[in-house]
């Protein structure tokens, strides 16, 4: 999600990391184990005079497959699973809403979670701009996990 967020104007800082568990600090390796009951996610920093919630929550849900309850795309575990967490009452409210939009659109529940954020642990060093770092290895594992067909498949006509 990093690269999908790091170019929108209004966005100022994409941090990759950790969020939701039990484990102070946690490690990559540890989180992609599934036993700290953290979720990969990312720490979007923004300028609401250009670029409002609700445009990032648009982006986040065309960004998504929010109907896969086991993860996302080939990364698959509690640890992967989506979710939007939000910090106040105002982006709880926008974030349900936008939630009850997108179900419309599909013929059954979601499976994204939206729950209140918890402490950020932002991850090592070498996962900050790994699309960016990383360019071949990032598009070989985007493709291969079949990312860009399944959002295609999801929201072509949407």
């Amino acid at each position: 999600m990093d690269s999908e967020f790091s170019t929108i104007p209004g966005v100022s800082k994409v941090v990759s990391g950790y969020t939701g568990g039990h484990v102070k600090n946690p490690t990559y390796e540890q989180v992609s184990s599934g036993t700290t009951g953290h979720v990969e996610a990312i720490e979007v920093t923004f300028d609401p005079a250009k670029v409002t919630y609700a445009q990032l929550l648009d982006i986040f849900w065309h960004n998504v497959d929010p109907l896969d309850e086991h993860g996302q795309f080939c990364d698959k575990g509690s640890q992967y699973r989506a979710g939007i967490f939000y910090h106040n009452a105002e982006q709880e409210k926008l974030a349900k809403a936008s939630k009850e939009h997108v179900k419309k659109m599909f013929s059954q529940e979601l499976a994204t979670l939206i729950a209140p954020a918890t402490e950020f642990y932002p991850a090592e060093d070498y996962h900050q701009d790994y699309y960016i770092k990383n360019k071949t290895r990032y598009k070989m594992y985007r493709f291969g996990c079949g990312r860009d067909q399944r959002l295609e498949q999801l929201w072509r006509n949407k």
